[in-house]
């Protein structure tokens, strides 16, 4: 790796025009000079464009038509330059010693493919005031965590990890060229558990425990729309969660095995928590029923049976929840 290697900051953005400009500012004022800014807006019908054209070659601006943050993701890559990759959800913020840190990590460590790090999750209305008033740490003071899950995920088995959102997740280049483009079919609900999983399967990696990124909790994101049991609607709110989180793990488990077969276990293990989830809260629809019938008919009886014996189990400790 170059003394100083070019770090590109790929914010994706879809309608956020109030947090987009904060964003930008974020990754714009770093520490660490070598970096560019690319803005990927996946067709955007509020003011977003208009904040974008703003900032003029300062940023370097993917203009597309919407198909989802897979597709942005797509983009943003083929656009960048760099030999160390962040992704930066539009609706939040990246402390100003970001890209020092993860570069200062990967450093000494040509092994690590991925550099995850942890966020502070806070209200819209107490962001802006810390924001300006932060003092980064010293660079040196931060502690680095090696992680090695390939096995782990080669087994189907990945406990005790942080996972950190989208605004967290930082690759080399190289590691994500084998990883990008993901598939762009369903274009919705396909995430960034498709980066995470085949990510800590191809190659060890590092976590930095430090909040590097503040994440926006707002009313249209999963910690903004949190359930409250005993709430008039929680009852409509879980079941929309749950399918979602039943069609996300289909989704993800389907296309893991379709790209690297070699991690079938991992994507039994999701298909199967899709198929548990999908069955208590009817949430298996014809397209996500396609896909696991595709899965099952490519693989052998054994992992077949598997998948239906963790689904049951699944389906009946859930219904044990309820009760």
């Amino acid at each position: 790796m170059q003394a100083s290697p070019l770090v590109s900051i790929l914010i994706n953005n879809y309608n956020y025009d109030r947090f987009l400009k904060q964003a930008i500012a974020s990754a714009l004022n770093q520490t660490y000079d070598n970096v560019e800014v690319i803005v990927v807006d996946d067709g955007s019908t509020d003011g977003s464009r208009e904040i974008i054209a703003e900032y003029g070659d300062r940023i370097v601006a993917v203009l597309k038509e919407n198909g989802g943050q897979a597709s942005a993701f797509n983009a943003g890559f083929a656009a960048s330059r760099g030999e160390i990759i962040c992704f930066l959800d539009a609706d939040d913020l990246c402390l100003p010693h970001k890209c020092e840190a993860v570069v200062s990590a990967f450093r000494d460590r040509p092994e690590m493919g991925w550099c995850f790090h942890s966020v502070n999750f806070m209200e819209t209305q107490k962001i802006e005031d810390n924001f300006i008033n932060f003092i980064p740490p010293k660079t040196a003071d931060l502690t680095v965590e090696s992680w090695d899950l390939r096995d782990d995920i080669r087994r189907g088995s990945v406990k005790n990890f942080p996972y950190p959102p989208t605004s967290g997740l930082c690759f080399r280049r190289s590691l994500l060229a084998q990883i990008l483009p993901m598939p762009e079919t369903e274009k919705i609900l396909l995430n960034d558990s498709y980066l995470i999983f085949t990510a800590m399967g191809l190659s060890p990696g590092i976590f930095l425990p430090h909040e590097l990124g503040w994440y926006r909790i707002h009313q249209h994101n999963a910690y903004g729309s949190a359930l409250v049991p005993g709430s008039a609607d929680y009852a409509q709110k879980n079941r929309q969660k749950q399918q979602r989180k039943c069609q996300i793990r289909i989704l993800t488990g389907y296309w893991i095995y379709a790209n690297f077969p070699q991690f079938i276990n991992l994507s039994n293990y999701l298909i199967a928590a899709g198929l548990g989830i999908g069955q208590h809260y009817d949430a298996i629809q014809p397209t996500y029923q396609e896909l696991i019938d595709r899965h099952l008919a490519s693989i052998s009886w054994r992992d077949r049976f598997e998948i239906y014996l963790r689904a049951i189990y699944l389906y009946l400790k859930q219904f044990r929840e309820l009760i």
